[in-house]
C-alpha cells in the first residue's frame, strides 16, 4: 500500500464515527460555531461604546446660587445643568446632595459626579483670574478605570464648551452696551465735525500769520541792515570830523609854514652864492700852491719831508675844489627844490584854510538822503507786515473759538467713566476650570486591566483542572457511596490545584508585577473563593453535559468577561449585557477584586464574595444530583491528559 493509500484508509476510518454515531456530527458543528461564537459576543460588548454613553449613569448636583453682574443676573451652573441634560450625552441623574452623589460614585452606581458649587457663578461670570470657577468631577478609579478616563475626557469637553459659553455672554453684554452708546457716538461725530472745521480755520489764519510774519521779517531785516550802516558810518565820520577838526592847523601855523619855506628858498640863494665864492678861492689857492709846489721841487735847498707836504696839500686842495663843484651843483638843486617847496606850501596853506572851512560845513550837515529813503522804505514794509498780521491774528482768533465750541461738545458727549469689562485678560479668557476629583486611585492602566484578566485567568486555571481528569467516570467501588461524598472525593484533586493557581496568582502579582494590594488577605480570599467557585461551575456543567459542558464554560466565559464591566463599563456593552451582568458571578468577583485590589466601592467586598461563594454551593449542588456516573473497574481509569 503505497503513502496515498495509506493516508486514505485512515480518512476513511475516521470518518466512518460520524456514520456509526450521529451526535458527533452534532458537536463537530458545534465546535465549528464555537470560535465565530465566542468572537460574536467579545465584540459585540465592545463594539461602539462611545455611541452608548447616554447609559452610562452620572450624577448631576447643581449646587450654583447665581450672580448679578453688571445689572444682569447670571447661573452659569443651570445654563451648564440644561446645555448637558439636552446633548444627553451621559445618563445624567440629578442630585441635591453632594455628599450622596460622591457615596454612590465610590460604591460603584454611578460612574461619575459632575458638581457645580455654590459660588461658581459668582467666581467664573467676572473673570478675576484663570481657572476661578471650579466645576469639580469625582470618579473613582478603581471602580473602573475606563469610567475615569470617559470622565477626564469628559472634564476636558466641558472646560472648553463653558468658557466658550461665558465669552459668548460677555461678547453680548459688550455689544449690548456698544448699541446703547451709540447716540453719545453720534454727538461725539458733530463735536468732531466742528473741531474739523476750527481747525481748518485755525490753519487758514496760521498760514496768513506766517506771511506777513515773513513780510514782517524781511522789513526789519532791510531795517535793521539800513540802520546799521547810517549808524555806523555817521559814528565813523562824526569821530573823524571831530578828529579832524581838532587837529587842523591854526592860521598863524600857517602863516610861519609859508614864511619858513620863502626863508628857505632865500637862505639856499644866499649859500650858492657863498659856495661860489669858496669855490674861486680854492681856484686861485691851487694855481698858488702848484707854482710854490713847482718852485720847491726844483729848489735843492727844499727837504724832501716839505716836497711831499706840499704834495699832499695840493692833493688836499684839488680835492677840495672838486667837492666846493659837486656842492655847488647840488646846492643849485636845492635851491630849486626850495623854491618849488616854498610855492608848495603857499599852495598847502590855501588848501588847508579852504578845508578847514569845508569841515566846519560837514559837521553841520544831516546823513546822505539815500540812507534815509532806504530808512523810510524798511519801515514802510514794517508797516504792511504787523498789518496782515493784525488781520491773521484776527481770524486766529474766530478760529480758536469755533475750537473751543466743538471741544465743549466733545467733552459734554464723553462719559465721565469707561465701563471697563474687569477681570484679567488670562481670567475672561478661561475663567473656567474642572477640577477632576479620583477616588481609589489607580496607578496605571495594567493595573486597571488585572481587575478583569484575574477573573478569567481563575476560570481558564478552573477549566483547565477539570480538563486533567475523567469528571464522569468512577471506580466501580465507589458506586455505593454518597453523592456528596462522590462528588467531593472526585473534586478535591482540581481544587488543590486551584487553590496552588491562586497563590502562584497572588505572588506574581505581588513580587512580580509588584502591584499594590490594598488589602492583601482579603484579596487572597477573594481569589481563592473565586476559583473554588469556578471550579464548582465547571463541574456542574461537565457533569450535565459531558465534554461539552467544558466548551460551553468557555463560551460562558466570554459571556461574563463581556458583561463584567472590568474593562469597559457595562452600560457601554449594551442593554442585554448590562441586563444579565448582575446574574453571572464574575461580575462579583470583579467587584471584589477592585475593591479589595484598589480600595473601590468603598472596600465593599464581603457582599460580593458571598454571592460569589452562594453561586459556587449552587453549582456544587447541582453538580451532586445531576449527571450520570460512569462506573469502570479501578484498573481501566486513566488521566483525561494522554502523555
Amino acid at each position: 500500500m503505497n503513502w496515498a493509500s495509506q493516508v486514505w484508509y485512515i480518512v476513511r476510518s475516521e470518518a466512518a464515527f460520524f456514520a456509526r454515531f450521529p451526535k458527533l456530527l452534532v458537536a463537530t458543528g458545534l465546535v465549528a460555531l464555537l470560535p465565530a461564537f465566542y468572537a460574536l459576543i467579545y465584540l459585540a460588548s465592545v463594539w461602539d461604546p462611545a455611541g452608548k454613553t447616554a447609559a452610562l449613569p452620572v450624577a448631576l448636583v447643581n449646587l450654583d446660587s447665581g450672580v448679578e453682574y453688571r445689572e444682569h443676573v447670571f447661573n452659569v451652573g443651570f445654563e451648564v445643568a440644561s446645555a448637558l441634560r439636552q446633548k444627553k450625552t451621559f445618563g445624567f441623574q440629578d442630585f441635591s446632595d453632594e455628599q450622596e452623589a460622591r457615596r454612590l460614585v465610590r460604591e460603584g452606581r454611578l460612574a461619575f459626579a459632575l458638581i457645580i458649587p455654590s459660588d461658581f457663578s459668582s467666581n467664573a461670570v467676572p473673570g478675576q483670574q484663570e481657572g476661578a470657577g471650579k466645576l469639580v468631577i469625582y470618579t473613582s478609579e478603581g471602580n473602573n478605570f475606563e469610567s475615569a478616563l470617559i470622565a477626564k475626557a469628559f472634564a476636558r469637553e466641558l472646560d472648553h464648551d463653558v468658557n466658550t459659553t461665558l465669552n459668548a455672554r460677555r461678547w453680548k453684554l459688550v455689544l449690548s452696551r456698544a448699541a446703547g452708546s451709540q447716540h453719545s457716538v453720534d454727538q461725539l461725530h458733530q463735536g468732531m465735525q466742528q473741531l474739523r472745521d476750527g481747525a481748518h480755520e485755525l490753519y487758514k489764519g496760521a498760514a496768513q500769520i506766517d506771511s506777513g510774519a515773513n513780510q514782517n521779517a524781511k522789513g526789519s531785516a532791510k531795517l535793521a541792515s539800513g540802520v546799521g550802516q547810517l549808524t555806523g558810518g555817521v559814528k565813523q565820520l562824526g569821530a573823524g570830523l571831530r578828529t579832524m577838526d581838532a587837529n587842523r592847523p591854526r592860521g598863524q601855523d600857517l602863516t610861519r609854514l609859508q614864511s619858513g619855506a620863502e626863508a628857505l628858498a632865500a637862505g639856499h640863494v644866499e649859500l650858492g652864492q657863498g659856495l661860489a665864492e669858496l669855490q674861486s678861492g680854492t681856484q686861485k689857492m691851487r694855481d698858488e700852491l702848484g707854482a710854490y709846489r713847482s718852485e720847491a721841487g726844483s729848489s735843492l735847498f727844499t727837504p724832501t719831508r716839505v716836497s711831499d707836504g706840499l704834495d699832499q696839500l695840493f692833493n688836499g686842495v684839488v680835492q677840495l675844489d672838486n667837492g666846493l663843484g659837486v656842492a655847488s651843483e647840488g646846492q643849485k638843486k636845492l635851491a630849486e627844490g626850495a623854491g618849488k617847496l616854498s610855492v608848495g606850501v603857499t599852495a598847502l596853506t590855501n588848501g588847508v584854510r579852504t578845508m578847514n572851512t569845508g569841515l566846519r560845513t560837514m559837521v553841520t550837515k544831516l546823513p546822505d538822503d539815500s540812507q534815509l529813503d532806504e530808512l523810510g522804505n524798511g519801515a514802510q514794509t514794517l508797516a504792511n507786515g504787523n498789518a496782515a498780521l493784525a488781520d491773521g491774528t484776527q481770524k486766529l482768533k474766530a478760529g480758536t473759538l469755533r475750537l473751543e465750541a466743538g471741544l465743549d461738545l466733545v467733552a459734554r458727549s464723553l462719559p465721565y467713566t469707561i465701563d471697563e469689562p474687569g477681570g484679567s485678560a488670562q481670567g475672561l479668557a478661561n475663567s473656567v476650570k474642572p477640577v477632576l476629583e479620583v477616588a481609589a486611585a489607580v496607578p496605571n492602566s495594567g493595573s486597571a486591566f488585572a481587575a478583569n484578566l484575574i477573573p478569567a485567568a481563575l476560570w481558564l486555571g478552573a477549566s483547565v483542572a477539570a480538563f486533567l481528569i475523567n469528571v464522569r467516570v468512577l471506580a466501580r467501588q465507589a458506586k455505593r457511596f454518597s453523592r456528596s461524598a462522590q462528588l467531593l472525593g472526585k473534586t478535591a484533586i482540581p481544587a488543590l490545584i486551584v487553590s496552588a493557581q491562586t497563590l502562584l496568582i497572588y505572588a506574581a502579582l505581588r513580587w512580580v508585577l509588584a502591584i499594590h494590594i490594598t488589602m492583601q488577605l482579603p484579596f487572597v480570599l477573594c481569589l481563592l473563593v473565586s476559583a473554588l467557585t469556578f471550579l464548582s461551575i465547571v463541574m456542574a456543567l461537565t457533569r450535565a453535559l459531558g465534554d461539552a459542558g467544558k466548551a460551553l464554560s468557555m463560551v460562558l466565559l466570554a459571556v461574563q468577561l463581556s458583561s463584567s464591566g472590568g474593562i469597559l463599563p457595562v452600560e457601554l456593552s449594551g442593554s442585554v449585557f448590562a441586563a444579565i451582568s448582575p446574574w453571572l458571578p464574575i461580575t462579583w468577583v470583579v467587584l471584589a477584586i477592585k475593591a479589595t485590589l484598589f480600595g473601590a466601592y468603598d472596600g465593599a467586598w464581603q457582599v460580593a464574595i458571598e454571592l460569589v461563594g452562594l453561586a459556587g454551593l449552587v453549582a456544587l449542588c447541582l453538580a451532586t444530583w445531576i449527571g450520570r456516573w460512569r462506573y469502570v473497574k479501578s484498573s481501566t481509569v486513566r488521566p483525561a491528559v494522554d502523555f
